[in-house]
């Protein structure tokens, strides 16, 4: 399990399949970055510039993130991206 630290959260991306109105479907190659992912792992916050950093996201939430944010990384066969929490643009509900 990848345990992030302090404002750090990891990700997952989400991709989904794409019909056109002629029923093709295209792959995840043919489209952009996809920028909702899943929540996998919350750091514990910490200080930054003095000042305690709330975590305001949670495991298993779904957010969109910024579009070029973050490290990617692969871990046990699965891809996963790590941000800054200041990088979750919003949380989808």
């Amino acid at each position: 399990m990848i345990k992030p630290l302090q404002d750090r959260v990891v990700v997952k991306m989400i991709e989904n399949e794409e019909t056109t109105q002629s029923g093709i479907i295209l792959s995840s190659g043919a489209k952009e970055k996809p920028q909702i992912a899943e929540i996998i792992e919350v750091g514990s916050g910490g200080e930054k510039d003095g000042k305690q950093v709330k975590m305001y996201v949670k495991k298993g939430d779904r957010v969109i993130v910024s579009k070029y944010a973050g490290t990617e990384v692969k871990y046990s066969g699965e891809d996963y991206i790590i941000v800054k929490q200041e990088d979750i643009l919003a949380i989808v509900e």
